[in-house]
């Protein structure tokens, strides 16, 4: 049930709900689940979230008129014009990842490379977020 609960949590915290993934990251650690399982199921939740979101910018990029869009949409639509899909890999950062990811479904970027980058970015922000819980509960 705890897996259950971290998939829900991590999923959710990828989409445009103002939430944060590390902190039931870090309690499952500090409670002794498997390192590599709370990794793998808090990166497929929010890959799968972040999945949802970049389907959202997809289905409204046609109904987006560029000077309403915030100051965040406009900077992160600027990075995903700049760099590509490579950008993705800052999905997880606070703010602005998700903008990148729903910039990225505006720009109608390919999937198989908007997954590729947003799988390594997230599953390294996992890995080292469960690595500093159990390194500080050690």
């Amino acid at each position: 049930m705890p897996y259950l609960a971290l998939f829900a949590w991590s999923f959710l915290a990828a989409t445009v709900l103002p939430l944060g993934s590390e902190p039931a990251v870090i309690l499952m650690i500090r409670q002794d689940h498997s390192f590599f399982a709370v990794v793998i199921v808090a990166t497929v939740g929010n890959y799968l979230g972040a999945c949802t979101t970049y389907g959202l910018g997809r289905a409204v990029s046609h109904a987006l008129p560029q000077e309403h869009s915030s100051r965040a949409a406009r900077r992160a639509a600027d990075v995903v014009a700049r760099y590509g899909a490579p950008a993705l890999v800052f999905s997880w950062v606070p703010i602005i990842g998700d903008a990148i990811v729903a910039a990225a479904g505006v720009a109608r970027l390919r999937f198989r490379p908007f997954s590729i980058w947003t799988v390594v970015g997230k599953a390294v922000r996992y890995v080292l977020v469960a690595w500093g819980a159990k390194a500080l509960i050690a």
